[in-house]
């Protein structure tokens, strides 16, 4: 059980990575994070430059996908012990309560 769910949660972090990165393109290619950054500036027009927020450098490509990665690994290193953990605990109570008998037979 540890190794397929260490597996399955591998593929899913890399499924979790590739979507961050395709969700950023498609926001950064309609163009989402200029327009916060302008409608904040807008709001804080009486400010000095020194103080104007630019959300693109806040949310750039290599820090999200970082960002990414990091909730990956986390959550692979979650997944991989609670899958096992349910596993565990899932044949303790059917050897003690005698869970489901299936025979499979080649005739």
């Amino acid at each position: 059980m540890l190794k397929i769910s260490f597996l399955l949660s591998v593929a899913l972090g890399i499924a979790s990575v590739v979507a961050v990165g395709v969700l950023w393109g498609m926001l950064s290619g309609m163009g989402v994070f200029s327009t916060v950054t302008d409608t904040i500036n807008e709001l804080q027009s009486g400010a000095s430059s020194a103080t104007k927020i630019n959300i693109a450098d806040w949310f750039s490509l290599a820090r999200v996908l970082a960002l990414a990665v990091v909730f990956a690994v986390f959550d692979v290193i979650l997944l991989t012990a609670m899958s096992t953990l349910t596993a565990v605990i899932y044949n303790l109570c059917a050897a003690l309560l005698g869970g489901v008998q299936m025979v499979l037979s080649d005739d």
